[in-house]
C-alpha cells in the first residue's frame, strides 16, 4: 500500500500547547516503525470550524483547553456528526476507521453518547498522577506492558463519573482505567479511559505526552513560575521528579500511542491488501 492516511482534529482552538508537538512527534516515529509512510492532514476544529471527511484510515482527536460541556460554538454539531458518522461507517463497512480521543476530544464524546456525567472538577487535577488499571484494562491489548498503577500527565477541570451502565453495555464499552483512589474525599472516582469500540478508544490523560520534552518544558523559568504560582513549589518539585523518571511518563508514551498505531496500521494493511 501506498501510506497511511491520517486526520489530527486539533482541539487546542489556537492555545499555545505541547500536545501537537507530542502527537507529531509519536506519528514521525510511528511511520519509521511501521515501515509505512503516514499522509497526515490537521484539521482546526474549533479556531477554524475544520472537520475531516471519512477518508482517512486513523484519526487522533487532541485535547484543548476551556470547558467540554454543552456550547452554542459552530464547530460543536459538525464534530459530533463527525463522531457519529465514524461510527456508523464502522458497523456496515469492512474497512474500518480507527480514533483515539485524548482528554478533551474524550469529555466530548464521552458526553454525547450519554455514557455519564461530565462535570466541573471541584479543584484542578493536575501534574503527574497514577491511574489505576479495571478489570478490563489489564486486558486491553493497547495498555500491554503497562505497571498497575501506571503514571499519566493529567491537566484537567472537568471529569467524567457517575457512569450510565446500561449506555455503556448498549454500545459494548468498557472502562479500562480511573483515578486514583482518594478514601479520605467523599467524591466518585473519574473515568481516565474507555474503550468506546473495537476500533475507538479515548483517554482522559494525555497519552502524547513525552517526559523528556515535558521535563524540558517544566524546567524553563516562565512555566516554572506559572506552575509554582497555580500549584505551589511541593507540587512542582514532585512534578519535575516524576518526568525525569524513566519509568513513568516516558514508559507510558512509548506505549499507549504506539501499540494505537501499530494495531490500526496492521488491521488496515490487512485489509488493502487481501
Amino acid at each position: 500500500m501506498s501510506s497511511i492516511r491520517i486526520a489530527i482534529l486539533d482541539m487546542y482552538n489556537n492555545a499555545p500547547n505541547e500536545g501537537m508537538r507530542c502527537i507529531r512527534q509519536l506519528l514521525s516515529r510511528g511511520a519509521i516503525e511501521n515501515g509505512l509512510p503516514f499522509s497526515v492532514d490537521t484539521f482546526n476544529v474549533r479556531a477554524e470550524n475544520e472537520i475531516p471527511g471519512l477518508n482517512y484510515d486513523i484519526y487522533i482527536s487532541s485535547g484543548g483547553p476551556g470547558s467540554p460541556l454543552a456550547s452554542s460554538e459552530a464547530w460543536e454539531p459538525r464534530y459530533f456528526a463527525f463522531i457519529d458518522s465514524l461510527l456508523a461507517h464502522n458497523q456496515t463497512h469492512d474497512h474500518k476507521k480507527h480514533l483515539l480521543l485524548i482528554c478533551h476530544s474524550f469529555q466530548l464524546v464521552s458526553r454525547h453518547l450519554g455514557i455519564g456525567e461530565v462535570s466541573r472538577r471541584k479543584s484542578t487535577s493536575f501534574g503527574v498522577l497514577p491511574v489505576h488499571l479495571t478489570a478490563a484494562g489489564q486486558s486491553e491489548p493497547v495498555f500491554e506492558g503497562l505497571p498497575e498503577p501506571f503514571f499519566v500527565v493529567d491537566s484537567r477541570d472537568y471529569q467524567l463519573a457517575h457512569l450510565n451502565y446500561a449506555r455503556l453495555a448498549e454500545l459494548g464499552a468498557e472502562v479500562l482505567c480511573l483515578e486514583k483512589e482518594r478514601p479520605h474525599v467523599p467524591l466518585a472516582r473519574a473515568v481516565m479511559a474507555i474503550r468506546f469500540t473495537p476500533e475507538v478508544l479515548g483517554t482522559q490523560f494525555h497519552p502524547e505526552a513525552d517526559g523528556e520534552g515535558m521535563l524540558r518544558y517544566m524546567l524553563t523559568d516562565e512555566r516554572k513560575q506559572q506552575v509554582i504560582t497555580a500549584y505551589g513549589e511541593i507540587k512542582y518539585d514532585e512534578m519535575v521528579r516524576l518526568l525525569a523518571d524513566p519509568d513513568t511518563i516516558e514508559h507510558t508514551e512509548s506505549i499507549i500511542l504506539p501499540t494505537f498505531l501499530r494495531r490500526a496500521v496492521a488491521q488496515v494493511a490487512q485489509l488493502t491488501t487481501a
